[in-house]
């Protein structure tokens, strides 16, 4: 029933270089003039709310969400469910507490906001290493995540096609960021969000039919599928095999509500927006659209285990990231009509094209930060000169990707995605509450939240299980696992927030006095925006 015949794989060869050329076109279409700047940072601020809300829910559902999280939910039940609802949550936390503010005080990057309450060049450059540190981990597993897609799909094992693809997708996230700018990713996140969850919302559809339109009845017999039995409809199934499994889910789920919320290449949407209101309705349809995609994957995934058991799913890949693939699969049957066929073409076509909009919305990001944070920092540089820098940027952030999705697709690539997530929220979330909030924070305490967050996750990380010491982990063949839990969070997290306390209090009380002093002068535009043209 899981097998993908000459049919589906022919449909999703055809789909797949539509998708590359449609999109390729789109990018050189909306691509901006060679020295407008505010065009290829921001695409003018022109995007319309829903615009704008869909490419943000397209930055959160990524291969990660859609691949690794639809994994965990037909592997462990109740326990992915609540992983996938932290998405909603990190999106909640979002819009409520930093997307106005962030809109008002950023510019183009994430150095951008905090440089308007803490100028420096230290802080634009430490800002601009913490970018690359968090985003060029979840690259290398999006772009590896493409060559196991195809190689799962199209049915080849050679290693040197999955190293091709790799180069081919590498190429192409480094194009649609150096061509399309910002509006150019934004196109292609929303054709991404629009078609995964239109053929998912069919999919999830055909599942719940089988199964009378009852999700009791699909979790009962998913649990029965599990081998878990009434375990897969409980918590603690995921970290069962951990110390202290209790501990252990709240620290992923602290990794994944504070880390996605601060991610640079999800904030620097919160800048793409023209007012403060537009930020407000597209924060709305964002949260709208992942909720609506969170059932529509809880739903896939646990009919994955429902209708080919959890043996099925562990057994063509034993961290079930092809769960997604193997419940849409299922939906159809034992044999594909040339309808179904086409259908499940275009979820596969939405699986790579959510790879490719991922990788390339990252690549842009960490391509405005080393040009504008670091290369255009710079007095007298033109608006030319910067337009190529940013191009160049990411060129030289799209290669050593590549090197590296190439040398390591062969291994677990979840410690990559976990220090992105942690980094996110134990660096960026610290350093982004308190320049926005706390009136006595200075630069040195924003030096040592970053500085310090980063430290303490990648130190702490490679003492994880996710890096060594089980079978699933990235080096099994060593042993090096002393850090208890498998997140790093809740430890790096309150670290993160500890060393920018330390770090003002011991900046002494001038560099305190003065730091009140200006976030009183631009309280009011960091909390309620500049004035508008007709209260001057």
């Amino acid at each position: 029933m899981t097998d993908f015949d000459g049919s589906a794989q022919s449909w999703s060869l055809v789909a797949f270089s539509s998708v590359v050329a449609v999109t390729l076109m789109l990018c050189v279409l909306t691509g901006p003039d060679r020295d407008d700047l505010d065009e290829f940072y921001t695409g003018y601020r022109s995007l319309s709310p829903l615009r704008n809300g869909l490419a943000i829910a397209g930055d959160y559902i990524s291969a990660a969400t859609v691949l690794t999280v639809g994994g965990v939910i037909a592997l462990c039940g109740y326990d992915g469910v609540v992983l996938a609802l932290s998405t909603v949550l990190s999106l909640l936390l979002l819009m409520v507490l930093l997307a106005e503010p962030l809109h008002h005080t950023g510019r183009f990057t994430m150095a951008d906001a905090l440089g308007r309450r803490l100028p420096g060049r230290a802080v634009r450059i430490t800002a601009c290493v913490v970018t690359l540190a968090s985003l060029v981990p979840m690259m290398v597993v999006q772009l590896a995540g493409v060559g196991q897609l195809l190689a799962y799909v199209l049915g080849f094992s050679d290693s040197a096609m999955r190293t091709g693809c790799v180069v081919g997708a590498g190429t192409l996230m480094i194009s649609y960021a150096a061509i399309g700018g910002m509006r150019g990713t934004a196109l292609i996140q929303i054709l991404k969000t629009v078609i995964l969850l239109g053929s998912g919302l069919i999919v999830a559809g055909l599942i719940l039919h089988t199964f009378g339109w009852s999700p009791r009845n699909l979790f009962r017999t998913a649990a029965h599928g599990s081998g878990a039995e009434e375990n897969f409809l409980r918590y603690g199934l995921q970290f069962a095999n951990g110390p202290h499994r209790g501990l252990d889910m709240v620290s992923t789920q602290c990794a994944i509500v504070l880390g996605g919320a601060c991610l640079p290449h999800v904030t620097m949407r919160m800048y793409t927006a023209g007012s403060a209101p537009q930020v407000r309705r597209a924060m709305s349809w964002a949260i709208s659209t992942v909720t609506l995609f969170i059932a529509v994957i809880t739903v896939i995934g646990v009919g994955a285990t429902a209708l080919i058991g959890r043996a099925g799913v562990a057994g063509a890949d034993p961290r079930g990231n092809t769960a997604y693939l193997l419940g849409s699969r299922a939906a159809f049957g034992m044999h594909l009509s040339r309808p179904e066929s086409l259908l499940f073409a275009t979820v596969t076509t939405a699986i790579f094209l959510t790879l490719l909009a991922s990788v390339a919305s990252m690549t842009l990001a960490c391509a405005n930060s080393l040009a504008h944070d670091i290369a255009a920092a710079r007095p007298n540089v033109s608006p030319l000169r910067e337009m190529a820098l940013a191009r160049l940027a990411a060129l030289a952030v799209g290669l050593p990707v590549i090197l590296l999705a190439v040398l390591a697709q062969h291994r677990s690539l979840q410690p990559l995605a976990t220090v992105s997530f942690c980094l996110g929220a134990s660096a960026i979330a610290p350093a982004l509450v308190y320049s926005l909030f706390w009136r006595r924070f200075t630069r040195a305490g924003l030096l040592c939240t970053l500085i310090g967050g980063s430290v303490s996750v990648l130190v702490l990380m490679t003492g994880t299980n996710l890096v060594s010491g089980s079978p699933g982990s990235a080096f099994p063949e060593v042993d090096f696992n002393w850090f208890p839990f498998t997140t790093t969070a809740l430890v790096s997290v309150p670290a993160g927030f500890l060393y920018g306390l330390l770090g003002t209090v011991l900046s002494g009380r001038k560099a305190t006095a003065r730091e009140r002093e200006r976030y009183a002068a631009l309280e009011a535009v960091l909390l309620a925006g500049p004035p508008s043209p007709r209260s001057r």
